[in-house]
Formats: C-alpha cells, sequence, structure tokens
C-alpha cells in the first residue's frame, strides 16, 4: 500500500502477489517500487495509478528482503533458499547468487557505495560479500541467537544487527570489531534504522517499543511507546526528519524527530564519495565526532503518544485499488488505463485533493473492469508474428527458471544431508575421543 498524506490520509492498494508481502522499498529516484513475498516472486512496480509491474521469479522459497543499490542500477534480495540473488534494474535481468549460508536468509543489504553486501541468517551468521568478485570476504558469528535484520550506517564503515536475543550490536568492518553491544529490549529486536548523521540509531522490537540510540555517547535516550503489539519495521526518511514504525496492530506510524535536520541530496553526495576502504581507524574516531546537536541529559526519555495521535482506524481512509494482472505467458503485466478525459481528470495520484467525483475510488474500479476486456493501443500495433514468437521465448524461459529451481532445490537437499553426516562424523569422533 503507498500512502498519501495529504491533504488527508489516502491509500493506493498495489494487488499482485498471491502470498503475504514481506518486504518493500522505493529506489533511490522514487521511480520504482520493488516488493518481496512468500509466492517466492519479486515484483518492480512503477508507482503510477497504471500499476505496471515486472515479476522476477529465480527463488525456490519465500523472498524475505529486497533492496536497491545506492545509484539504483541493482536490486539485492535474500530467500529462504538461503541465497542472495543480485538483479540488474537496466535490463530487468537476472545476474548472480551469492551461497554460503546455511539457514534461511532473513536480510540482505547494500553498502553505500555499492561494493559491499551485508546478509543475516538463521545460522547464526552475518556475511559480508564483495559485489565484484561475488565472494564472502568477512563472517560475523553470533552463538546466542541469529540477526533478523541488518543494515549499513550511513558512511558504509560499520553495520548493525537486530538479534531474535533481545540484542543490537554495531560492528566495524574495517577493523572486525564488535564495537557496542546494547540489550534494552524485552523482546526479539525485528529492524534498525540509521539517522542519516549516522550518529543515532532506532530500534523496533516485539516487546511493542521502539527505542532511540545515541551511537555517539553510547547509551539509549528515548523509549517511544505507540503500538499496541510487535513493531515489525521501522525507517528514517531520507533527512533525518521523520521516521515510520509499522507493527502488529496494523498500524503506521508517522513520527517526527527533534534532531538536527540535514539535506538528503547531501548526504548521498556524500556518502557516494567513499570509493575505497577507510585505513583502520582509532578507538576514538569510530564515528565521525560532528557538534552534538542534544543537550546532556543523563536519564532516558519515555514518550507515550497514545493520547495524541489520531487513530486512523477509525476514520476509514479511503483506499484505491491498483490490480497488476498475471499473465502465464509474460513477467510484465499492465492495468489497462481510463481514456485520454480520464487522464486528464484523474492526476490523483501525485495529488489527491485534484481527485473530482468522476475519479472515485468506486468509479475507478467501475470504469476499469469496463475497459478490462478491450485490448489497449499497444497490444494492437503489436504484430501477431511477433506476438507468438515472444510467447515461445517466454515459455522456454519459464522451462529453464523451473529447471533451475528444481536443481537448487535438489543442490539445497544435498547440502543439508552432507551437513548431517558431517554432524554425525564429529559426535562419532568426540565419542571414540571420550572412551580412549
Amino acid at each position: 500500500m503507498l500512502w498519501s498524506f495529504k491533504p488527508q490520509a489516502r491509500a493506493f492498494r498495489y494487488v499482485g502477489h498471491k502470498d503475504i508481502v514481506t518486504s518493500v522499498q522505493f529506489s533511490p529516484l522514487g521511480n520504482l517500487l520493488a516488493s518481496a513475498s512468500r509466492d517466492r516472486t519479486v515484483r518492480l512496480w512503477i508507482p503510477d495509478k497504471r500499476g505496471k509491474s515486472s515479476e522476477f521469479k529465480a527463488h525456490t522459497a519465500p523472498v524475505r528482503s529486497v533492496d536497491f543499490s545506492a545509484d539504483g542500477q541493482f536490486l539485492a534480495t535474500a530467500s529462504e533458499d538461503k541465497s542472495i540473488k543480485v538483479w540488474n534494474m537496466y535490463r530487468q535481468r537476472f545476474l548472480y547468487s551469492l551461497y554460503r549460508h546455511t539457514h534461511w536468509v532473513r536480510c540482505a543489504k547494500f553498502s553505500p557505495d555499492g561494493r559491499l553486501i551485508v546478509s543475516c541468517s538463521e545460522d547464526k551468521t552475518i556475511k559480508i560479500w564483495d559485489t565484484t568478485n561475488k565472494q564472502c570476504v568477512n563472517n560475523f558469528s553470533d552463538f546466542v541467537g541469529f540477526a533478523n535484520f541488518v543494515d549499513f550506517n550511513p558512511n558504509g564503515t560499520c553495520i548493525a544487527s537486530a538479534g531474535s536475543d533481545h540484542t543490537v550490536k554495531i560492528w566495524d568492518i574495517r577493523v572486525n570489531k564488535l564495537l557496542q553491544h546494547y540489550q534494552v529490549h524485552s523482546g526479539g529486536v525485528n529492524c534498525v534504522s540509521f539517522h542519516p548523521s549516522g550518529n543515532y540509531l532506532i530500534t523496533a522490537s516485539s516487546d511493542g517499543m521502539l527505542k532511540i540510540l545515541d551511537l555517539l555517547e553510547g547509551r539509549l535516550i528515548y523509549t517511544l511507546q505507540g503500538h499496541t503489539g510487535p513493531v515489525f519495521t521501522v525507517t528514517f526518511s531520507k533527512g533525518g526528519e521523520l521516521f515510520t514504525s509499522g507493527g502488529a496492530d496494523a498500524q503506521v506510524l508517522l513520527w517526527r524527530t527533534n534532531f538536527d535536520e540535514l539535506n538528503c541530496k547531501d548526504v548521498i553526495k556524500r556518502n557516494l564519495k567513499r570509493l575505497h576502504f577507510d585505513s583502520p581507524p582509532h578507538l576514538l574516531d569510530i564515528y565521525p565526532r560532528t557538534p552534538h546537536p542534544r543537550e546532556g541529559k543523563i536519564e532516558t526519555i519515555e514518550i507515550n503518544p497514545k493520547l495524541d495521535v489520531v487513530d486512523l482506524q477509525t476514520s476509514t481512509p479511503p483506499v484505491v485499488d491498483i490490480l497488476s494482472f498475471d499473465s502465464t505467458t509474460t513477467t510484465e503485466t499492465t492495468v489497462h488505463t481510463l481514456p485520454d478525459r480520464g487522464e486528464e481528470i484523474c492526476g490523483y495520484f501525485l495529488n489527491p485533493s485534484l481527485m473530482s467525483s468522476e475519479c472515485s475510488p468506486t468509479t475507478l474500479k467501475k470504469k476499469t473492469e469496463e475497459m478490462s476486456d478491450l485490448p489497449s493501443e499497444n497490444q494492437r500495433s503489436i504484430p501477431l508474428a511477433v506476438t507468438d514468437a515472444l510467447e515461445h521465448i517466454m515459455e522456454q524461459l519459464n522451462v529453464l527458471t523451473q529447471t533451475v529451481s528444481i536443481l537448487e532445490q535438489r543442490l539445497t537437499l544435498t547440502e543439508d544431508k552432507l551437513k548431517d553426516c558431517l554432524e554425525n562424523q564429529q559426535r562419532l569422533f568426540n565419542a571414540i575421543q571420550q572412551k580412549s
């Protein structure tokens, strides 16, 4: 669902996935929207009223996360088939897979300069990958729990992990050291997000709390209560003046910060300047020592906005359904649009206040359904022979995709059996040693 808040709350619902949607992300320019689902597919949407989408099929298990590179040229997807896959967005095609995890991969993120990918898995490891040689270049292990989420800080020198063991950890990838370890939640941590300055980190947990950590001082500064159940996701805006959180209570909360506002373009330019690894830092130079905007206070501030926040659930905000009809022969589907007059009237996607009665959600849905049986101009202009040839090519590609999926499943089974054999061998070896 894509929300517009001005002048009133309005949602645009994109329908196409056949199962739970697990992850969504805008491209850096905002012209594309990627989504992952338990239906084992990734969809790439154009966020307008046409609802055009491309469907990517390569994973053999539910997809857990999607992430664009900072330049928008690549997309990384993480799946329960134990793999990370990287896609080219310009050609919209699959590039390569990364295999080293031995359990479900829960998250994969690009570094700000696009040279690295960090991933976390239920095998209790966090791995750093080099996108140039497609190799795992670093590995962080945790023997207590696994990481639900992982991400780079804005300058790409550190990573933060959200642990199922209720912890938040920050690692410096230049010196391979655990820098900070926070135990501020009473439930598993599901998501973290860095402020663009890199000085603050916000965390979301199954205990229903949001926590804001001051990374310069290494302590908790804010506890936020707003959700009535587990909080699954949280993220700062590009400039850091806002952040949003979503939870099991079916609410999306929009928050405003009191931190220094940053120009998001300046932040992006600054982070893209990193074209090589920095030299190992001194212990006092882990984070940039910028002037601290907040007065030093020892106590933690707890904020409970339930009495101040208007519950939008009771107002039943209008929802516009934008359907994406699946095709058995192509991976790209479109929704038939309204006539030219409707194009002029219905500028509601960019400015909901301009929507007239003729373009209300119910009217739009009826007109779309009436038009769905008519062929579009693009379809009429394509020669029949070209259409048949493209359909044949797509059928062959689908067969090839299914073959690759079967091979990946067999490889996964082989890996599992080999792991069991090695564990049994280790047990026998330990038993023999104890007897001797």
